[in-house]
């Protein structure tokens, strides 16, 4: 081989390694920008999540709008500002039975289930009437929602007929129904529908089902806790007449069986 042709040889040799060299440079220089970018979109994206996250966390969840509700659906049978005055019995009867519950509460459940039936028997045999007040205190702060989707499904029931109100309340509180205070079942609108086969009036109605599931009286039953919550009362259950309480005879606390409750009605009565 002549020298001239070797020194072509090693030039293009050269020219071939420059060129592969520009090009291998050219595909770093395109994975470098194509890794930038992706990074820019995923540090946008998460930004961005970041931002929604913040936002949804912000928002008022869905029993802090119905609080802070203006416009307030209140259920048929119901008096008052924003429909949270509950008195179900006859007219001529003269005295009234203030009656505070909240549906969770153990301690209502065994009221209801012992001294409910004899209520419901002096109600319709026009004794007194009865001004019901529901409370929520028992899902406060993060106990969960059961309390307040009840006192809802009470409204639907109460938007019925008031004995719907009462069997549908009466049902609740059975031993067949109730669950343990830790245990939220009431929080679900099935469970509260299921409750409600057991009731003649409320089975089958695609009204009170309709009411239940969209939450037409939610935002009543934040007034209407909100009214517990005003009223002094601090524990349920509570029983008043005349602004005194009605008690066990000789205790403070709510008669629980059918016997001291006859007693005890009897003195308020009276009194």
């Amino acid at each position: 081989m002549s020298a001239r042709n070797s020194q072509n040889n090693k030039a293009a040799a050269r020219e071939r390694l420059r060129a592969e060299r520009e090009r291998q440079a050219k595909k770093d220089r395109a994975r470098r920008q194509l890794v930038v970018g992706i990074s820019a979109v995923a540090v946008l994206a998460a930004a961005g999540g970041i931002g929604y996250a913040v936002v949804q966390s912000n928002k008022p969840s869905a029993w802090e709008a119905a609080a802070d509700a203006k416009s307030v659906t209140a259920p048929k049978n119901t008096t008052g500002t924003d429909g949270t005055t509950v008195v179900i019995g006859k007219e001529s009867a003269k005295k009234t039975l203030e009656l505070y519950e909240d549906s969770r509460c153990p301690v209502c459940a065994t009221f209801e289930q012992g001294v409910g039936a004899t209520v419901e028997k002096d109600v319709a045999d026009g004794k007194y009437k009865i001004k019901y007040v529901g409370a929520t205190f028992i899902d406060n702060p993060t106990a969960g929602e059961g309390s307040k989707n009840a006192l809802s499904a009470l409204g639907a029931a109460l938007n019925v007929s008031p004995e719907a109100f009462l069997k549908y309340k009466s049902a609740l509180y059975s031993t067949e129904f109730h669950p343990e205070e830790n245990d939220d079942k009431f929080a679900k609108d099935s469970y509260l529908l299921k409750v409600a086969d057991s009731v003649p009036a409320l089975k089958g109605n695609a009204e009170f089902k309709k009411n239940v599931e969209g939450g037409t009286f939610d935002a009543w039953a934040m007034k209407m806790s909100k009214a517990f919550d005003d009223s002094g009362v601090t524990g349920t259950p509570t029983l008043k007449m005349d602004g005194k309480p009605v008690t066990a005879p000789g205790s403070d606390n709510p008669p629980l069986t059918a016997a001291e409750f006859t007693t005890a009605i009897a003195a308020a009565l009276k009194a």
